[in-house]
């Protein structure tokens, strides 16, 4: 008998393991990439990472399809036909620089705000908006602005964090998690985690959104809201919880504003603000003592009440204000039934699972800490209730004070960073808002000459604004100015249509960096591809010069001038830094770099390099040392290792000093990068016990997160459940203050500043015919895709390579509209078609499809009979960047009126068959050429 052969059935498949951060989501994982030869052959996770434990998901194993993808950029291109032809010819990096630097240097020569610098989804924030003070423009910023930054705001203009990577869940702990409209792409390897964690422990699962796709198809229970309507649902919880008396009497007293003192003056210049001594300090009604005194030192304080002072005024307790506002009808169980689609009965009963979570299964762990009273607590009392928000309920243009409502919630049940609930990821908490302002004000932008501060920042009332005397915006986005006073993350959706317009002004360059802004991230697209190609009256462009830095061609690439390519994430290196978006965990901070495993094979540079490189040919003064040579000689990797913010603070917090043996603070380490590599390219801190929770008012971390640059000084983050900021808003909007509202802005600002979250109608709803616009339209992320990237892999395109409107059938067929149709989605703004499949996991009067797969034809590098140009398409091609004429005939971007954020989830469309069944999407555009291009 012949024997069998011995076949090697794990063959190893290669020679060498390099450590680095994966870069195919915003997780930001540990990845281990096995080399062979010197090429890629394997990616996996890497076990000591504290992110991902050596999990990996679909995109960060097929990181090796987004390394070798055809549609990467080889060499700068200088565009030699008209915008948006594809005619470009190659040219040499020097030339390339040169170029860029003679453009960039007019501009900040003669009036640098004629700059519009603004990235995408970079994660390098901390060089790029250094970047851009150093040149001296105020409009710089990333993509937060039209993805995420109600969210941001709102956490932090309430409670010194936010979800997504300012916070996150206490999975260990947690019995009961609500989930509201979370991405599935962005956080989908420790949120899979954490859910698996929570189901094996048998922690109930409530998930919130219009539709069950992955996280909410797990949840023990579903509740398919219908789009907009999260802060009534939040508001209706809270007044149950109300009417029950199921509050956290002691975190309110202790730990936030509820029982600051509000002055009552209507029509006065106080009226809404807090109570102060002559040393500034927040008054309290003292039970005790009838009477005020000085917060709550020593203080037994009213919760709840009015009172009158000696001297004549009238003050109420801001938790007062709070509960007349939730107890009221409006938000009862019954009065917002209709309008979220929740019944009474599945309202009443979460609020009750709630109450009893959070009050009858009370954690107590054996971790002494002392509060900011001085105040020793033997145990740590915990509150197994946690929650947890992302785009869903950030991109409406009610999304602040959605967010508010449920921090407020959270805050009412005492479950911000207690064992169970929802915990703060280190830098974070932050002092309320964040003492950095923006810069940019009249006066500050001058030729030649570094802004006095950071583009962004955070306002604490109206003298912080970039506005001039007569309330005319000073950034091209009209962030910080009275469109959009909170935007804390820019308007990055209204650069291009503003700049095309000269609203506020016109620009000279527009230099961006990973921002698809001419496709999937953009508002009304072909108005925008129009603004991107528009000419005055002589023939040249109303945006002059365009520059573009992307790895890949996309189709943003073909309306650039000039096209610096950038390297793939494996090439290159990188800072995931404390100072920017950092890796924490909710138990100690964390950082991590990128280094390059595989050296290109093509002319590129790395973005970070090439744009020190342009700061010093600039001659900006950071990027340049005494004798006129460059500061970082060496690149980004140089400027990651001496780059310091303040002495001893540098990008990389850990192996600090001489020695390496110094975290946070410490001197300049010349072999820091090589400790993290020798460390699997990350660094990671545990926190002592004392130190976990309540770091709010937690004495021992407020000292320990001082000295490490977290805060400026050691005080208490007190939450603010009454936001007096917003409320100096409205008291500007009625004349009050040295800068008043224009008379224009003034009703938006006084209906929407209010200091108490409440929930209104999301614009387009309101402004739209129901009967003629009756269906929600909204997008969801696949986890196997993020943004634009994922959908040119030719791994992940295997799973997901095209996408449909999916439509419930019930709905459908009321219609006429059977599965596998061709439909005509319009809006108030444009129709587009494209092709059903039913679904019944979602809400019955929402369509939805996934974003960022319907791609322009050649762009990619994909074939123009790709199944993502045909029959993939995009809803942004109905979505307004501008809502209709109001107050006078002035035109608000279509955004939230708090913070600018981008209202794509408002969308409001009627859905018909179409007439033609011809199985392609609607609208078409000319098929791109390829940016590959021989040398002239």
């Amino acid at each position: 008998m012949t024997a069998e052969p011995k076949i090697n059935l794990s063959p190893k498949g290669w020679d060498e393991i390099k450590t680095t951060t994966c870069y195919m989501c915003a997780c930001r994982c540990g990845i281990r990439v096995h080399l062979k030869d010197g090429k890629v052959t394997y990616i996996d996770g890497n076990a000591d990472h504290p992110v991902n434990k050596g999990i990996i998901c679909g995109k960060g194993a097929a990181g090796i399809k987004q390394h070798y993808s055809p549609a990467r950029l080889s060499k700068p291109l200088l565009r030699v036909g008209e915008r948006g032809s594809g005619e470009f010819r190659e040219i040499e990096w020097d030339d390339a620089l040169t170029m860029a630097t003679q453009w960039l240097s007019d501009v900040r020569n003669s009036d640098p705000k004629k700059l519009a610098f603004f990235t995408g989804r970079d994660q390098s924030q901390g060089l790029t908006g250094w970047w851009a003070s150093q040149f001296g423009t105020p409009n710089y910023a990333a993509h937060g602005g039209f993805c995420s930054v109600n969210m941001a705001a709102a956490g932090l203009y309430t409670y010194g964090g936010a979800f997504w990577e300012f916070g996150e869940p206490d999975w260990k702990h947690t019995k009961y998690f609500l989930l509201f409209g979370v991405a599935e792409d962005h956080g989908s390897n420790p949120i899979k985690a954490g859910l698996g964690k929570l189901k094996a422990r048998g922690a109930k699962i409530v998930s919130i959104n219009p539709v069950k796709t992955g996280y909410s198809a797990i949840a023990d229970e579903w509740i398919g809201i219908t789009p907009g309507t999260d802060g009534l649902f939040v508001g209706a919880l809270i007044h149950c919880l109300l009417a029950a008396q199921k509050i956290d009497a002691e975190y309110l007293s202790r730990y936030t504003n509820a029982s600051w003192l509000v002055i009552e003056n209507p029509g006065g210049a106080d009226d809404g603000l807090i109570l102060r001594n002559p040393a500034g300090t927040p008054l309290v009604w003292d039970k005790q003592g009838s009477g005020t005194k000085a917060g709550p030192f020593g203080a037994t304080p009213a919760l709840l009440g009015r009172f009158n002072l000696p001297d004549g005024r009238k003050v109420v307790t801001s938790f007062t204000l709070i509960a007349e506002r939730f107890a009221g009808d409006e938000y009862s169980p019954e009065r917002v039934a209709e309008k979220c689609g929740v019944p009474p009965e599945t309202t009443r009963r979460i609020a009750a699972e709630l109450a009893h979570t959070a009050f009858n299964e009370t954690i107590e762990l054996d971790i002494p800490w002392t509060d900011y009273l001085g105040r020793r607590h033997e145990k740590t009392l915990g509150r197994p209730v946690s929650m947890h928000a992302m785009r869903g309920i950030s991109a409406h243009s009610n999304g602040f004070h959605t967010c508010r409502s449920i921090h407020v919630l959270q805050i009412m049940l005492g479950t911000i960073d207690v064992p169970g609930g929802s915990r703060y990821k280190p830098p974070f908490p932050k002092s309320i808002p964040p003492h950095v302002k923006p810069a940019g004000k009249p006066g500050q932008v001058q030729p030649g000459k570094p802004l006095p501060g950071p583009p962004l920042g955070f306002v604490s009332g109206p003298e912080d604004l970039l506005v001039d005397s007569v309330g005319t915006p000073q950034r091209i986005d009209k962030a910080y100015s009275w469109d959009a006073p909170l935007a804390a993350h820019g308007l990055m959706h209204m650069v291009i249509n503003n700049a095309s317009k000269g609203d506020p002004y016109t620009i000279d360059v527009l230099f961006m960096y990973m921002a698809n802004m001419s496709w999937n991230s953009a508002m009304n697209v072909p108005d925008t591809l129009k603004a991107l190609t528009a000419k005055k009256p002589d023939g040249s462009y109303v945006i002059p010069k365009i520059i573009y830095s992307d790895a890949y061609a996309s189709e943003t690439v073909q309306y650039a001038d000039l096209v610096l390519p950038d390297t793939t994430y494996l090439e290159r290196w990188d800072c995931i830094s404390m100072l920017d978006r950092p890796i924490s965990e909710a138990d100690g901070p964390a950082d991590s770099i990128r280094q390059p495993v595989v050296e290109p094979d093509r002319d590129v540079r790395p973005f970070q390099t090439v744009l020190l490189d342009l700061g010093h040919r600039l001659g900006l003064p950071a990027m340049t040392n005494a004798e006129g040579g460059p500061r970082y000689p060496g690149g980004y990797p140089d400027y990651i290792v001496n780059h310091e913010r303040a002495p001893g603070l540098g990008p990389l917090a850990g192996f600090r000093g001489k020695d390496g043996k110094a975290a946070g603070r410490g001197a300049v380490n010349p072999n820091q990068l090589q400790a993290y590599i020798d460390n699997g390219s990350h660094w990671y801190q545990e926190l002592s016990d004392n130190m976990k929770y309540y770091r709010h008012v937690n004495w021992d971390y407020l000292d320990w997160a001082t000295f490490f640059g977290f805060l400026p000084r050691p005080e208490p983050i007190i939450h603010q459940v009454y936001s007096e900021t917003l409320q100096k808003f409205r008291l500007a909007a009625q004349g009050h203050g040295k800068v008043v509202v224009p008379e224009q802005h003034r009703k938006r600002i006084a209906t929407y500043f209010d200091p108490i979250p409440f929930w209104y109608a999301p614009f387009e709803g309101e402004m739209v015919s129901d009967e003629d616009f009756p269906i929600h339209a909204i997008t969801q992320r696949p986890m196997a895709m993020y943004h634009s990237w994922g959908s040119q892999n030719s791994w992940l395109r295997q799973i997901l390579g095209r996408n449909w409107l999916y439509m419930h059938k019930a709905k459908a067929e009321k219609l006429g509209i059977a599965d596998g149709d061709w439909v005509d989605v319009t809006s108030h703004h444009g129709t587009i078609k494209a092709q059903v499949k039913f679904s019944d996991g979602q809400n019955e009067h929402t369509v939805w499809t996934w974003n960022a797969i319907g791609k322009r034809k050649g762009a990619w590098a994909l074939t123009p009979d790709s199944p993502e140009g045909e029959k993939g398409f995009l809803l942004n091609h109905l979505i307004s960047d501008l809502l209709p004429e109001r107050e006078g005939g002035y035109r608000y971007s279509n955004s939230d009126p708090v913070t600018g954020q981008a209202a794509w989830y408002d969308l409001k469309v009627r859905i018909s068959k179409s007439a033609d069944q011809k199985p392609e999407s609607a609208p078409q555009f000319p098929v791109l050429k390829s940016t590959k291009r021989k040398r002239a």
